[in-house]
C-alpha cells in the first residue's frame, strides 16, 4: 500500500523551518554562438579572421557555388569582409582594452538574421559610419548614436545600436568593408567571406566544396564550429563554475541527507505506526524519497528567483586568439532551467536514499518504546 503524496505534503509544512533552511541551502547551487546556415570562408590554415586574408577575385567564384541562399535582390546571399582591432577607452574609466571592428558588405546585414536593431538605422554602404552592438554602446566611451568614434584614418559616425541576441557579435562594431579596406589599406581582399546556405543539408555539403576546391586554398566551416573554437578562453572560466557547482552538488546532497535524517528520527514513532497499519517498508522507502526530491525542487526554484536580478548581466574577458575583449552575460535560458532542475532533482534522490533506506528498516518495536 503506498503512502499518499498529501503525507509528505503536510510534513513539509509542518515542518516549515527546517524545510526553508535546507531549501535555501540546496538554492545556492543553482546558480553558443553563430547561425548553423552561414558558412565562414577563411584561407587554408588560417585560425581566426584575424589573421586571414585571401585575394578579393575568389569571392565571384564563392557567390556562383550551389546550395547559397538568395538576398532579397534575388542575388546569391554572400559577403566578403574585413575584421580588424582598435583600442577604445571604457566608459568606467578604467582603461583601454581592443575591440573588433568587421566591415561587410550589405549582405552581411541579411546573412545575420538574428541580429536587429535597437536603436538609429544601418550604416550606408560607402560612407563612414558605422553601427555598434548594445555591449559596446553601454561598456564603452562615444557610442552612442551620434558620436564619433576615431579609428583607422579618421573619425566614424555612429548611427546606429544593434542588439546581437547574446551572440559573438555582442562584442564588435560594424561598417563598410571597403571604407574600413580603405582606412587600414587593406583592398584587393578580403579576410573572410560568410556564405548562407539555403539550408543544414547544404551548408554542410558547402563548407566541404569549399575546402575540397584545390584551386582555391580556402577552408570553409560552419559558423557554430568557428566560434566554439574561438570560445576556448572560456575554458578557465568554465572549469572554476564547474569545480564550485560540483562542491556545491556534494554539500547540498549532504543538507538534504542531514535534514532527511532529522525527520527520521524525529519522526520514528509515527513510521513504526505506519508499519503497523500495514505500509510496507518499500512504501515507506519511496515515500521519504519522495520527500526529500520536492524539498530539493523547492530549492530549485528558490535558486532560481534568486538568480533572476542577475538574468542579462554583462561582463568581458579577453580572447586569446583574437587579442580583443570578448563580451558575454549571465542568462537563464531553459536549458539552464532544466539542467537545474533535473540536478535538483538528483540532489534530492542521493541525498534522500540513505535516510529512505535507514526509515524502511527501523525496527517497529524499538521505534514505539522511543
Amino acid at each position: 500500500m503506498a503512502i499518499p503524496i498529501s503525507y509528505n505534503i503536510r510534513n513539509l509544512i509542518l515542518r516549515k523551518g527546517l524545510t526553508i533552511m535546507t531549501a535555501l541551502g540546496i538554492a545556492l547551487t543553482v546558480v553558443s554562438s553563430g547561425d548553423p546556415l552561414n558558412v565562414l570562408v577563411l584561407r587554408k590554415g588560417s585560425e581566426a579572421e584575424l589573421s586571414g586574408g585571401f585575394n578579393a577575385d575568389l569571392l565571384p567564384t564563392l557567390r556562383n557555388l550551389p546550395g547559397l541562399a538568395k538576398d532579397s535582390h534575388g542575388d546569391p546571399l554572400a559577403s566578403g569582409e574585413w575584421v580588424v582591432v582598435i583600442v577604445l577607452p571604457r566608459k568606467d574609466g578604467t582603461g583601454e582594452v581592443n575591440v573588433t571592428v568587421r566591415g561587410m558588405m550589405p549582405d552581411g546585414l541579411e546573412l545575420r538574421p538574428a541580429v536587429k536593431l535597437q536603436e538609429g538605422r544601418w550604416f550606408t554602404p560607402g560612407q563612414r559610419e558605422v553601427v555598434v552592438s548594445k555591449s559596446i554602446h553601454e561598456r564603452f566611451s562615444k557610442a552612442n548614436v551620434g558620436d564619433t568614434l576615431e579609428f583607422g584614418k579618421g573619425p566614424w559616425k555612429v548611427v546606429g545600436i544593434f542588439d546581437a541576441g547574446g551572440s559573438a557579435y555582442e562584442s564588435e562594431i560594424w561598417g563598410d568593408v571597403n571604407q574600413m579596406a580603405s582606412d587600414f589599406d587593406r583592398q584587393g581582399g578580403f579576410s573572410s567571406a560568410y556564405l548562407r546556405a539555403t539550408d543544414a543539408v547544404a551548408a554542410d555539403a558547402l563548407k566541404h566544396r569549399v575546402s575540397d576546391d584545390q584551386r582555391l586554398k580556402l577552408d570553409g566551416m560552419l559558423e557554430t564550429e568557428y566560434y566554439a573554437k574561438q570560445t576556448k578562453s572560456a575554458g578557465p572560466i568554465k572549469a572554476v563554475g564547474f569545480i564550485v557547482a560540483v562542491i556545491m552538488f556534494v554539500g547540498s546532497c549532504f543538507a538534504a541527507m542531514n535534514t532527511m535524517y532529522a525527520a527520521v528520527a524525529y519522526r520514528s514513532r509515527e513510521i513504526a505506526t505506519l508499519r503497523v497499519i500495514g505500509f510496507t517498508r518499500s512504501s515507506i522507502l519511496l515515500s521519504f524519497l519522495l520527500e526529500a526530491i520536492v524539498l530539493s525542487l523547492v530549492g530549485c526554484v528558490v535558486g532560481v528567483l534568486l538568480m533572476l536580478p542577475f538574468n542579462g548581466m554583462t561582463t568581458g574577458t579577453s580572447n586569446a586568439v583574437t587579442f580583443s575583449e570578448v563580451v558575454f552575460r549571465l542568462r537563464l535560458t531553459p536549458a539552464v532551467l532544466l539542467t537545474a532542475t533535473i540536478l535538483a532533482a538528483m540532489m534530492g534522490l542521493v541525498g534522500g536514499m540513505f535516510p529512505a533506506w535507514f526509515a524502511a528498516r527501523q525496527n517497529i518495536l524499538n521505534a514505539l518504546r522511543d
